[in-house]
């Protein structure tokens, strides 16, 4: 059996890899107990059972999703429920309504909220902080933020799940769950294993 392959017990969660820190994601889901997949195709698209969409550059996640012909796929699936969660650039991708991005980028939406993009700073602004979100239990969470976007405003339907310093850096809206930070790069799969057991909840 493939790596990649369903397995009893274990949902099957895509990565989209067009561009950003896949592999890491892929380790961080199965060691939250499911099976992992990258998705660069409509057809992956379709066979997942939920979808992370990793850090990166957003726009030129956006700009790749229409050239792989995954933009509109993507959003119907959103749409129709897929859960989907959004670590930095994904949470840009997963956002309403984006401010300080490009005037051609698009977003696939799900959340009700507005995302100020690189909002915490540029690159060599890049920090870690204790960040405690709720619903994941343990403690607070390392939160890894680069080129980090944080939450300008939410709509009523939005659940704010982490602070750091007065921002919004988690939320979650129904299926959807995005933040600011890269909790993939830490070694620590609490916040994977939340979203594993959203998408279990969908089966």
């Amino acid at each position: 059996m493939s790596q990649f392959e369903p397995a009893p017990g274990r949902p099957l969660v895509g990565v989209l890899a067009l561009q950003g820190d896949v592999r890491e994601h892929l380790v961080a889901l199965a060691e939250a107990g499911a099976v992992g997949r990258p998705v660069r195709r409509p057809q992956e698209l379709a066979e997942v059972d939920g979808l992370v969409i990793p850090g990166g550059e957003s726009t030129t996640i956006s700009k790749l999703a229409v050239a792989f012909g995954l933009l509109e796929p993507l959003r119907a699936r959103v749409r129709a429920g897929l859960p989907v969660y959004g670590s930095c650039a994904g949470m840009i991708m997963v956002a309403d309504k984006l401010l300080d991005g490009r005037e051609d980028q698009e977003t696939l939406g799900g959340i009700d909220m507005i995302v100020r993009r690189n909002a915490f700073g540029r690159q060599n602004e890049s920090f870690e902080a204790a960040v405690e979100v709720a619903g994941v239990s343990g403690g607070p969470v390392e939160g890894v933020f680069i080129r980090a976007p944080w939450v300008e405003s939410t709509g009523a339907g939005v659940e704010v799940l982490a602070v750091h310093d007065g921002h919004t850096v988690a939320v979650r809206q129904g299926r959807v769950l995005a933040t600011s930070f890269h909790p993939e790069l830490t070694g620590d799969h609490r916040v994977h294993a939340l979203f594993v057991d959203m998408v279990r909840a969908t089966l």
